[in-house]
C-alpha cells in the first residue's frame, strides 16, 4: 500500500467516527509510524512510496486506537503547548490551545514586575507553569496538584525544561504553601469547572480526560471558590488572579470573586470571542 492510500483510508475512517480533524490526525500518526516529521511525510505522499510493512502494521494499530476517539496525545504520548511539548497520558489533562491565551494574559499581566513569584494550581502536566518559568525572565513559579498519576506528568515535564522539582507540590490546593503567605505576585489556574451533571459531549474528553480535572460540583465552581480562598492568602497586596472557565461562567465568577473582597474583576475574550478567561486583584 502507498503512504498516500493508507493516509486515504485513515481519513475515512476517522471521518466516519466523527473525529473533529481526520485529516491532520491521519497525517500525525502516520508521520509517527514512520518516525519522520510531516513535511517529510509530504515527500513520501508525491514520490508514491511504498508504506514499510512493519511499520504499516503499527499504523493501523494506531488508526483503530484513534477510530475509537481515543485521544491523539494519548496515542503519540506527547502534547504541543505553546513552545513546549509535553508528555501526556491517561490520568492527565490534555492542555487545549485555548489555554495559551491565559498564559499571554499572565505574561502580559506581570510585564513590569521583576523576579515574580507565581503559583500555578490545578497544574496538570505543567504546561501553564513550565510556559511561564520558560517565558518570563526571572521567574519562580511553584505548581500545586492535587492527582498522584497527573503529578507524575507534571514533575517528568517540569525536569524535561531544567526546572526546581521542589517547587512542585502534590497536595490539596486549600493548604498548599502556607510559606508564601502574602509573597505572590500571580495565581493562574485552569481549575476543573465542569458542573457535575454537564457531562462533555466529545468521546475523547468525556471517556478518557480524568474526572477530577473536568468536574467542580454542582455549578462547576467549588473549586474556583477554593482558588480564590487561597489566593487570597497568597498574594501580595495588588497581587494577580488569572482565571480559566467556561464562557458561560463569566458573570458568576465575577459576582462570587466581588463577592470575596476582590478588586478590578474583569472578564476576557479568546480569539473566538467567547468569555474565557477572568482577572481580578487583590486589594
Amino acid at each position: 500500500m502507498l503512504v498516500g492510500e493508507a493516509i486515504e483510508d485513515a481519513i475515512d475512517r476517522f471521518s466516519s467516527a466523527g473525529v473533529i480533524s481526520p485529516s491532520v490526525d491521519a497525517e500525525i500518526l502516520c508521520a509517527f509510524s514512520l518516525g519522520i516529521d510531516r513535511s517529510e511525510l509530504t515527500q513520501w505522499v508525491v514520490l508514491n512510496r511504498e508504506f514499510p510493512k512493519e511499520k504499516l502494521e503499527r499504523f493501523l494499530e494506531l488508526v483503530s486506537r484513534r477510530e475509537k476517539r481515543e485521544p491523539l496525545q494519548h496515542i503519540t504520548q506527547v502534547a504541543a503547548f505553546r513552545h513546549i511539548e509535553l508528555e501526556v497520558g491517561p490520568g492527565v489533562f490534555i492542555p487545549r490551545p485555548e489555554t495559551e491565551q491565559v498564559v499571554s494574559l499572565a505574561i502580559a499581566t506581570l510585564a513590569k514586575v521583576s523576579n515574580p513569584v507565581v503559583v500555578d494550581l490545578c497544574s496538570g502536566s505543567g504546561a501553564i507553569g513550565i510556559s511561564l518559568s520558560t517565558e518570563l525572565s526571572g521567574a519562580k513559579v511553584f505548581g500545586v496538584e492535587l492527582s498522584a498519576a497527573a503529578f507524575g506528568f507534571l514533575k517528568r515535564n517540569w525536569q524535561k525544561y531544567g526546572l526546581d522539582p521542589n517547587l512542585l507540590r502534590n497536595q490539596d490546593l486549600a493548604g498548599a504553601l502556607d510559606e508564601l503567605q502574602g509573597q505572590v505576585d500571580l495565581v493562574i489556574s485552569n481549575p476543573p469547572y465542569i458542573p457535575t451533571a454537564a457531562v462533555p459531549v466529545d468521546l475523547e474528553v468525556q471517556l478518557h480526560d480524568p474526572p477530577l480535572a473536568l468536574y467542580g460540583g454542582d455549578d462547576g465552581l467549588d473549586v474556583i471558590r477554593s482558588i480564590s480562598t487561597r489566593a487570597l492568602f497568597l498574594l501580595r497586596p495588588a497581587g494577580h488572579l488569572v482565571l480559566e472557565h467556561a464562557d458561560t461562567q463569566a458573570a458568576a465568577i465575577r459576582e462570587l470573586l466581588l463577592t470575596s473582597g476582590w478588586q478590578d474583576v474583569h472578564c476576557l475574550q479568546d480569539l473566538a470571542g467567547k468569555d474565557r478567561m477572568t482577572y481580578a486583584k487583590k486589594p
